[in-house]
């Protein structure tokens, strides 16, 4: 359950820089490498 406190967590987080951010492209941007990084650094680690 701890997990899905901290997904929780970030995902707000997330959200709040995308209120930030005001920039859709750069906001795409950062969901690609972040879901990448993510990907990599669950799976393969």
């Amino acid at each position: 359950m701890k997990i899905v406190g901290f997904v929780l967590f970030w995902i707000s987080f997330g959200m709040v820089l995308m209120l930030l951010i005001n920039n859709t492209f750069v906001g795409i941007l950062l969901i690609t490498i972040f879901m990448i990084a993510g990907f990599n650094l669950f799976c393969y680690r």
